[in-house]
């Protein structure tokens, strides 16, 4: 009888341990949900933390990264300072599931470069780098490079829906125009987050 009843207590604390990990996954909000990249030994994943700097060795970039919204326009705003760069706030962080957009300037002001003018070298396989305010490096490769009409639909850019984490990168390219004060094209680099 005592066996017994050793072997049903421990058979509903086990229970009850089961239930209470349930009970916690099912409590979680959706919008929480995308920090959990996976669950393993009844442990959850440590949340990613906001991104603080881009590194792309390839081009010698190592960028601060500044966060940014919309304009009035309704377009992706970016960063005043042509050496930092600009993360898209509104979407996911670099590392959670989705596309997280990250924009820099392109060409010549006050006889200084901008920091994504190697953009356009960087090629399938190379390395991109986003360090967050907890410490943590995410590494990403890219994927493919392409350009865009500025009045083209990129949606593409922001939106992704294969259960995936990436990191899209964008600026200008092309020739300038001095009337509406932009360039003729846009370049996009889409990258992949390298699970390790």
């Amino acid at each position: 009888m005592k066996i017994l009843l050793k072997q049903i207590l421990l058979i509903l604390a086990s229970a009850g341990m089961v239930f209470s990990l349930m009970l916690l996954l099912y409590a979680i909000p959706e919008s929480s949900a995308s920090i959990i990249d996976n669950i393993g030994f009844g442990l959850l994943a440590t949340p990613i933390g906001e991104p603080t700097r881009l590194k792309i060795p390839k081009i010698n970039v190592d960028a601060f990264i500044e966060y940014v919204g919309v304009t009035s326009a309704g377009a992706m705003d970016i960063s005043e300072n042509q050496d930092s760069v600009a993360w898209f706030k509104l979407g996911p962080r670099p590392g959670e599931k989705g596309s997280a957009v990250i924009a820099g300037h392109y060409g010549i002001k006050n006889k200084k470069g901008s920091v994504f003018d190697g953009l356009y070298k960087l090629r399938k396989g190379d390395k991109i780098y986003i360090k967050d305010d907890k410490g943590a490096t995410i590494s990403f490769v890219v994927r493919k490079s392409q350009r865009y009409d500025p009045n083209a639909d990129a949606s593409d850019v922001f939106i992704s829906n294969d259960g995936k984490a990436h990191l899209n990168l964008i600026t200008c390219e092309g020739v300038w125009n001095a009337l509406f004060k932009t360039y003729s094209k846009r370049l996009v680099v889409f990258t992949d987050k390298i699970i390790e």
